[in-house]
C-alpha cells in the first residue's frame, strides 16, 4: 500500500491509438488509463492478454471500413485484417455484423477523398443505420474537399481527426456542433513545428468548441514520433484552440467509467504556462495500492 502526495485525477484517456504500431505498456507508463484503438488487425488485438493490469483498458472500433481499394488498403502500416472493404449496401450490413462479432464498441469508416475511393453515400447510410441499430456509435476519418459535409450528412457521430484539409464553413460547423463530437489529434499534423494543417485544425476545432462541440483528446498514436504516453504537445495545442485546462481534463477522463485513476506527483499546476508539462508526469495507478490521496 502507498500514500499518494499529489494531485489525483480520473483514469486518462487517449481516444485515437493503434495498438498494433505502439507498445501498449509503455503508453499506460506513460499514464494513459485507456485507449480507444480506432483499427488494428484482429490478431494484434487477439495476442494482448486480458487483465493484463501493465496494459491500458480498451475501447475497439475493429477494421476500417472502406470502399474498393479506398484509404487505408494502399498503406504500408495497414496490416491484413486492420480495414474491410465494403462493396455494397446489403454487404455493409455484413461488415458491421463482423465488427460487432468481433467486439467492437463503435464502427469507424475511411472517407479520404485525397487517397482513392470514398464509400458512396448509399453504402455509408447502411452502415450507419446497421451500426446504430447495434448500439454502436460510427466514427469516420474525414479527409480531403466535402468529406466533413458527407459525414454529417450520414449521421457520424465522431470524428476521428479534427478536420486539417479544409476550413470547415461555419454553419455547418454550428451544426455539427450540435451532435458530432471531435477526437483532436492537432500534433500529429507538425509533431511540435508550426504548418498549415495544424493551424486549419486548430482553427477548426476552436470554432467547433466555441459553438459547444464536446472534444475528446486523442493522439493517433502509431502515426509518427509521438509521445508514448501524456502528449504535452497535444495539451498545449489544445490550449491554444483556447480549451481550459478544466476542458482538456474533461476532453480526457470520463469519471463514470471503470478505469484506473491517474495521479501526478506533486501535484498539478493549472496555469496554462505550466499545465501541459505538469499533467505529462501522469502515473496510472492501481486502486487497491492506495492508501490515501491528496488533491492538490
Amino acid at each position: 500500500m502507498r500514500q499518494l502526495n499529489g494531485t489525483v485525477l480520473p483514469g486518462l484517456r487517449d481516444a485515437h491509438v493503434h495498438s498494433g504500431l505502439v507498445d501498449l505498456r509503455s503508453v499506460r507508463a506513460g499514464g494513459i488509463a485507456e485507449v480507444h484503438d480506432l483499427g488494428s488487425a484482429p490478431d494484434v488485438l487477439r495476442a494482448l492478454p486480458a487483465g493484463d493490469p501493465t496494459l491500458p483498458r480498451m475501447r475497439v472500433v475493429g477494421a476500417f471500413l472502406t470502399a474498393p481499394r479506398g484509404y487505408p488498403s494502399d498503406r504500408s502500416w495497414a496490416a491484413t485484417g486492420s480495414f474491410r472493404e465494403v462493396r455494397s449496401p446489403l454487404d455493409a450490413e455484413t461488415a458491421v455484423g463482423e465488427q460487432q462479432q468481433a467486439g467492437a464498441r463503435a464502427v469507424k469508416v475511411a472517407l479520404n477523398s485525397d487517397a482513392g475511393p470514398v464509400l458512396p453515400a448509399s453504402v455509408l447510410a447502411v452502415i450507419v443505420t446497421a451500426a446504430h441499430d447495434a448500439g454502436l456509435a460510427v466514427i469516420a476519418h474525414v479527409e480531403g474537399e466535402g468529406t466533413m459535409r458527407l459525414a454529417y450528412d450520414n449521421g457520424i457521430d465522431r470524428l476521428a481527426h479534427t478536420p486539417w484539409t479544409e476550413r470547415v464553413d461555419g454553419r455547418l460547423l454550428a451544426d455539427a456542433a450540435e451532435r458530432m463530437s471531435w477526437i483532436s489529434t492537432l500534433d500529429m499534423h507538425g509533431f511540435g513545428a508550426d504548418t498549415p494543417q495544424l493551424r486549419t485544425a486548430t482553427d477548426n476545432l476552436r470554432r467547433f468548441a466555441e459553438y459547444g462541440g464536446t472534444v475528446y483528446y486523442g493522439t493517433d498514436l502509431g502515426n509518427g514520433p509521438l509521445p508514448l504516453g501524456v502528449n504535452p504537445r497535444e495539451v498545449s495545442a489544445l490550449l491554444a484552440a483556447e480549451l481550459t485546462p478544466d476542458d482538456v481534463l474533461t476532453a480526457m477522463t470520463d469519471p463514470r467509467g471503470p478505469v484506473p485513476p491517474c495521479w501526478v506527483p506533486g501535484g498539478l499546476d493549472l496555469a496554462p504556462a505550466h499545465f501541459a508539462e505538469s499533467l505529462s508526469r501522469a502515473q496510472v495507478v492501481d486502486v487497491d495500492q492506495v492508501t490515501q490521496n491528496f488533491p492538490a
